[in-house]
């Protein structure tokens, strides 16, 4: 427990000195970190979150989201809601990505997410790619979940509140797809009760059929948590 309590700390020390140092460098205070969750989904929404947090302050807990437990992703997420300086999130429905297509909806829905910001950012970290059409400075960050801290945050509250959202519908509106297990990927359990049940409409017809090109769609933002 120690030693995991010690390698928590170790590398949230190393998220906030990264951010720490872009914040010296680039001359600014609010920086912005965006990420996105449910890409590869088969069902459900793609979900953006975009977080400004204080600058050099120690939250241990925070991390790439895939590297955490669903228990310490939900305590990271509330922690972030508490101490940051702006957070938002935004949904995708399954029909607008099926509409306007998975790389445009990725694209509108971290441009979004920046955008719902009650602080404008003076610079904004995106996860491995830069985000299209987003006004003002910004830098991609290549596996930028392990290494900012604003990032992180982004991917942790992304991921928490998308699986708590799959619970949701898995559990009450949804049951018999194990969403509350799967999230919506493409597990077997999902797969067979498709087989079994038909495709709902939470379902990408595009991801099930075939792939589908377009433009960008209107953007549904929820502040879910």
């Amino acid at each position: 427990m120690q030693k995991r309590q010690e390698r928590l700390k170790e590398q949230a020390w190393r998220l906030m000195c990264y951010d720490a140092m872009i914040r010296e460098t680039a001359g600014i205070t609010l920086l912005a970190g965006v990420d996105e969750v449910g890409r590869g989904s088969l069902a459900g929404p793609l979900v953006a979150a975009a977080v400004i947090m204080p600058d050099r302050l120690l939250v241990t807990g925070i991390d790439d989201s895939k590297a955490l437990s669903p228990a310490q992703r939900t305590q990271a997420a509330r922690l972030i809601t508490r101490v940051a300086l702006s957070w938002s999130v935004v949904f995708v429905s399954p029909k607008q990505i099926d509409s306007h297509g998975i790389q445009a909806a990725n694209m509108a829905a971290m441009r979004a997410a920046v955008l719902s910001l009650s602080l404008q950012p003076e610079l904004v970290l995106s996860d491995g790619y830069r985000i299209r059409d987003l006004e003002g400075p910004q830098r991609a960050v290549v596996q930028g979940d392990r290494i900012s801290q604003s990032i992180a945050a982004a991917s942790c509250l992304a991921k928490a509140i998308r699986d708590r959202w799959m619970q949701y519908l898995g559990e009450e509106l949804y049951p018999g797809y194990g969403w509350e297990r799967n999230a919506g990927y493409a597990t077997q359990e999902h797969r067979l009760a498709v087989t079994a049940l038909g495709l709902s409409d939470q379902h990408r017809l595009t991801f099930i059929n075939g792939s589908a090109e377009g433009e960008d769609g209107n953007q549904l933002v929820l502040p879910f948590f």
